[in-house]
């Protein structure tokens, strides 16, 4: 009886347990996230910020050029065959300008920082820790979160918000490229359509799933690396590898969550 009564209840205490781990790790994170930025304000943190942007925005430009070019390019030459057949191809420059700016642009500039320079953050971080390079920092009173992470937080929220708008330029122009100059659309109809279809909340809500993007990406990369040493699963080389794959996972799951969740209460 008692043996039954245990199968019984055992997936309820796995999922029971699961959710206590979950709660768990979402609250620390939050903490994680919020000492980061308090001491992002302190003295002589400017130098590092300036160094992580060079790493995390303008290293990341040219495969935020490259993908934003022929996003554009592949939006519009679908969105040219399908309007073609309602007679409506004068509204592509609406539709490639209000996909991009809205949905597209800061959505795929996050997953493409996240494996870029996302990745890159959790492995060094980790190998940091697991090489005790971490425990070196605190014997020298040295604080490892306004030396490591506060800098990398404060990055990501300025660069977010200009690589999106980057991508959303440069992907306009893949739709202009692909269905003006390739598929002959009237070129004065389309910059027309851009210009008239993107008002201002369009383009400030597409910031703020940027700035939102940028926050969770950097603490989710960061707090798996900063915590390689409490994995369970495996230790040593191995746990930084499991972090890193852990990290850019969760992060691209979370961005395309929070996506939803913002456009549910901007829209």
């Amino acid at each position: 009886m008692r043996r039954l009564l245990m199968l019984f209840t055992e997936p309820f205490a796995f999922l029971g347990r699961g959710t206590i781990q979950y709660v768990g790790s979402m609250g620390a994170s939050a903490i994680f996230l919020v000492l980061a930025l308090l001491k992002a304000f302190r003295k002589k943190q400017l130098p590092k910020i300036v160094q992580q942007l060079y790493y995390i925005g303008a290293r990341s430009t040219l495969i935020i050029l490259l993908v934003g070019l022929f996003t554009g390019m592949v939006l519009g030459l679908q969105s040219y065959h399908a309007l073609v057949q309602f007679g409506a191809q004068g509204a592509l420059g609406t539709l490639v300008a209000l996909s991009l700016v809205r949905e597209l642009g800061p959505v795929l500039t996050a997953i493409m920082i996240t494996a870029r320079a996302g990745s890159a953050t959790t492995a060094e971080i980790g190998s940091l820790r697991i090489s005790e390079q971490i425990d070196a920092l605190d014997t020298m009173r040295v604080d490892p979160l306004r030396y490591l992470i506060s800098p990398r937080i404060t990055a990501s929220i300025i660069s977010f918000p200009l690589l999106t708008a980057v991508f959303d330029i440069i992907g306009i122009l893949g739709g202009y490229i692909s269905g003006v100059l390739l598929l002959g659309a009237n070129a004065g109809t389309y910059l027309y359509r851009v210009q008239a279809s993107v008002e201002m909340k369009d383009i400030t809500d597409g910031f703020i799933k940027a700035i939102v993007f940028a926050v969770i990406v950097s603490t989710v990369c960061c707090f798996e690396g900063y915590f390689t040493h409490m994995r369970t699963d495996s230790h040593g080389a191995k746990a930084v590898g499991l972090s890193t794959t852990s990290a850019v996972v969760l992060s691209c799951v979370l961005i395309l969550i929070a996506d939803y969740v913002v456009t549910s209460i901007l829209i």
